[in-house]
This record gives C-alpha cells, structure tokens and sequence, in this order.
C-alpha cells in the first residue's frame, strides 16, 4: 500500500522511502515522503529500514540522467512536438510499450507531443490475406478504391486504436482521429510524370487514392491538446469531393508541425540516422549543408524524401527536425532528455 499516492503512479512505482517503510498502518505513518520516522517510537525503530535500495555507482547514473534532463524539460515545457511513429517500433513489442512510455512522460512533463503514424507493412498484410496484390510505383502503393478502403480501416481502425490503447495503459489520455476527422487534412490526389521514350515525351502516371496535402486545419488538434489529451492520427486526407487519400506519413507530420508551429519534428526510421560516405552519423546539420549533401549523393535512395520533409519542416518554421534510430528502446525520451541523443538533428541555420 503506498501512504502518499501521487497524481501519477504507474504500475510498478516504486522509490526508495516507499521500501523503507515496511507495512506501517496509514494511521501510523503520518511523515510527509522522505522523512524518517521519530527513532523514539520503539515500534517504529523496528520496522523502518534505512538501507539505501542503490549501490553508490548506480545512484550517481541515475542523478546524472536525471539532473541532465532537467535543463531539456524546463525548456520544452508548454512546446508541441510532432512525432512520426513507424517502422520496427510499430511492430516489435517492446519497442511499441517504450515508445508509448516515452509518449507519456512528455506529457507528464509538460510537453504537448502530437503522433502521427504509418503503417505499410499492416495494410500489406491484410491485402494479402483478402487475396490482393500490391503493386508499387516508385515506392508508392497503387490505391483503387478497393485498396483504400482496406487501408483507411487499418490506419483508421486497427493500426490507430492499437497506439492509441498502449498510451492509455501506460497511463496517458490518448485520442484517435485521421485526417477526415474534423476536415483536419484537405488534400488532393498525387500525381507524376514518368518519361515514356516510344511517344518523346512524358507520360502522367495515375497511381489512384494517392494524395498530396493541400492545407490542415489544426483546431481539433488544438482543442484535444488544449483538454490534456494526446492526438494519434492516421495519415488519411480529404479530397475536395469527399473522397479519401492514403497520404505518406512523413509527410503529414512534416506539415503539421510547421502548421502547429512545433518546436520538433521527429521521424523514427530503422536507421542510426544519416550517415555519411564513411558510415559515420552526422548531427547538428544546417539547412545548406543538407543540400549540399543532397547534392553530392551521399543523401540518396529512402532517406531522401526524410531529409527533404525534415528539411521543409525546419524551413517552413519549426525549430529543429530529427531523424531518429526507432529500433532503440526509449529512442524519443534519449532524443529528447539527453544531450547526445540517438539520431540526426537538422536545424534552419547552421
């Protein structure tokens, strides 16, 4: 039984004073947390165990880390962060609960965080078991109408409500919504051209319920953020007709964190970060350096589009954008918290 519950006590909370008063009745303990009780009460002499529960080493790391977050959540307190949430973080279980922790304690602190997720591989899955072919072009899935409907029930349904339930259990007060909700994404559909050399000339590629974001509207966002709650959204616009597009989710949560003016944009990805020729990971990069590194190739293949999201974002006006290591447990609370972080920050200036 803990004598002094807190506002919040997730399952497992535990501290030091809280083991050293072993099994006192409420009636008994009427100390305020951390102080001894009075040594000349016998009874209470035998029962308070003073022991300290860290060996000296561990009681420092944890001082350390703690007393080099403190600078980052007093700075951050009151600031809106827009995170894309994907790749093996939404599939390894582990993953999935650190980064719902992770959700959490920035609210707890005082940050507004703001999800925004994907999930490919999901929509793969059960378009395979229903018997239907995915069929991509440039990166992009071909979405007829059958396929969008399989895709706005799993980002919309199964894949959102699944995020959505691992922050409340971890304590947090977490709402599902995708972009039709609210007319929050208006969008238009995506098209390209591809070079067709029998015609000498260009050929528009129809890729179906692919779409663009033409403008977001951020007032259900504000108003759930505003009543303490933590927006998950699916990446799912609106078209000018009513009809639904399956929208990149990089690119969603770039646009809605310069439309929510963020202090962050982070994308977890299965990668360290950017890497440079050597395969070292660089950080801390400004606006032309990015597009010097777009321009010399050693930015190329899946990590283009992420940089030039990140790089649009920290353009359009947010602070600083991340590309983060998702297969590290706790990757957003290190990016964060700590000054080394776990990934590639970009920033307008150098």
């Amino acid at each position: 039984m803990n004598p002094h519950p807190g506002p919040f006590m997730p399952c497992g909370y535990s501290r030091s004073w809280e083991r050293g008063w072993l099994q006192i009745p409420p009636a008994q303990n009427n100390k305020p947390p951390g102080k001894s009780p009075r040594v000349s009460d016998p009874k209470l002499q035998t029962r308070y165990n003073p022991r300290m529960t860290l060996n000296a080493k561990s009681a420092m790391n944890v001082a350390h880390v703690l007393t080099e977050a403190l600078p980052y959540i007093q700075r951050f307190a009151g600031k809106t962060i827009v995170i894309k949430y994907g790749g093996n973080a939404m599939v390894d279980d582990d993953l999935k609960n650190s980064f719902a922790r992770d959700i959490v304690l920035m609210k707890t602190v005082g940050i507004n965080p703001v999800v925004v997720h994907g999930g490919g591989p999901q929509i793969g899955s059960l378009l395979e078991r229903i018997g239907k072919e995915s069929t991509f072009v440039h990166g992009m899935r071909v979405t007829d109408r059958e396929t969008m409907d399989v895709v706005e029930m799993v980002l919309g349904g199964l894949v959102n409500k699944e995020i959505v339930n691992l922050i409340n259990q971890k304590g947090g007060n977490a709402v599902g919504l995708t972009g039709k909700d609210g007319d929050m994404i208006r969008a238009h559909k995506l098209t390209f051209e591809k070079d067709a050399p029998e015609m000498n000339a260009s050929e528009i590629v129809d890729i179906g319920h692919v779409g663009e974001v033409t403008s977001i509207d951020p007032s259900v966002v504000n108003m759930l953020v505003g009543g303490d709650f933590i927006p998950v959204i699916a990446p799912i616009g609106v078209g000018a007709n009513g009809e639904s597009y399956n929208i990149n989710a990089d690119l969603v949560a770039g646009k809605l964190a310069e439309t929510l003016r963020a202090e962050k944009l982070m994308l977890l990805t299965n990668t360290a970060g950017l890497l440079d020729k050597e395969e070292n990971l660089l950080t801390g990069l400004g606006a032309d350096r990015v597009k010097e590194l777009i321009a010399d190739g050693t930015i190329h293949g899946g990590m283009l589009p992420k940089i030039r999201c990140a790089l649009e974002a920290v353009q359009g006006g947010v602070s600083t954008a991340h590309i983060i290591d998702g297969r590290v447990q706790h990757a957003v609370m290190l990016e964060i918290f700590t000054d080394d972080g776990v990934g590639t920050l970009i920033r307008s200036r150098s």
